[in-house]
């Protein structure tokens, strides 16, 4: 299924079939992980303090054990652990955690076939020192800039010391402030969930329930329809949601 895009109205945002979905061939299980994502939750409050990296692989492993052995029939099917952005770093743990299980031949077996990224999450000093080279290689900044990012920084992108490095990334910054940096040929739009300085490798979490609203034109209006609808009663009510009360 897929979000029909029209102009908001008030109402529950309308689903309509999807022709392409993966799930015509594969069968997929979405997993709201790490415990509060998502309609994800812990039962008391300690649950949402252990979240770390390996917390949330081995979370994630407990649950694929449990789901095979109440659904034996899949277990000869190939699986692969899927993941993007920062889930995309958990993949390769994820099905790592698997493969050990597998070599100690423990129970149930699953069938791993490999993992799959998209966009990963590595570390920031990867990540971030990589924009700079990146921009140019898909036409983003000019040679001339690039020149001047090499030639003052020294392949070093995050945290300048020298003055003109820092110049040269504010105006790095200034070019690629214009674009919607994870949908270049598209428009550039307000985001609503996540705000990410730079130079100063600062990310702000953005937690208000209602985002403002994009233009229909926007890679990220389905975003904003996916809010409303998951928000709603008769969604929670369908997918077995349970209600709960708000642990702080």
């Amino acid at each position: 299924m897929k979000f029909v895009l029209a102009p908001y109205n008030g109402s529950l945002p309308q689903l309509a079939y999807n022709p392409y979905s993966w799930s015509k061939t594969t069968s997929i299980i979405l997993l709201d992980s790490p415990v509060g994502t998502g309609f994800s939750y812990a039962r008391d409050v300690e649950g949402y303090h252990d979240i770390g990296d390996f917390s949330f692989s081995m979370h994630v492993l407990i649950f694929l054990n449990k789901w095979f052995t109440d659904h034996p029939h899949y277990q000869s099917n190939p699986f692969f652990v899927g993941g993007s952005s920062y889930a995309g770093k958990m993949s390769p743990i994820i099905a790592q955690h698997i493969s050990q299980e597998i070599e100690l031949g423990k129970q149930p077996k699953i069938n791993l076939k490999g993992y799959v990224v998209g966009n990963p999450v590595t570390g920031s000093d990867y990540d971030d020192n990589f924009r700079v080279p990146y921009a140019h290689g898909v036409g983003i900044i000019s040679d001339q800039l690039y020149e001047a990012a090499i030639r003052n920084c020294k392949g070093s992108y995050i945290r300048p010391t020298d003055k003109m490095c820092a110049r040269v990334l504010n105006t790095f910054q200034n070019l690629v402030s214009e674009i919607d940096v994870s949908q270049i040929l598209g428009v550039n739009c307000i985001r609503g969930m996540l705000t990410h300085r730079f130079l100063s490798e600062e990310y702000i979490q953005l937690s208000d329930p209602s985002p403002e609203q994009p233009t229909l034109d926007c890679f990220s209006y389905r975003y904003y329809l996916c809010n409303i609808w998951a928000n709603d009663d008769s969604t929670r009510e369908a997918l077995g949601v349970k209600r709960i009360a708000m642990l702080v």
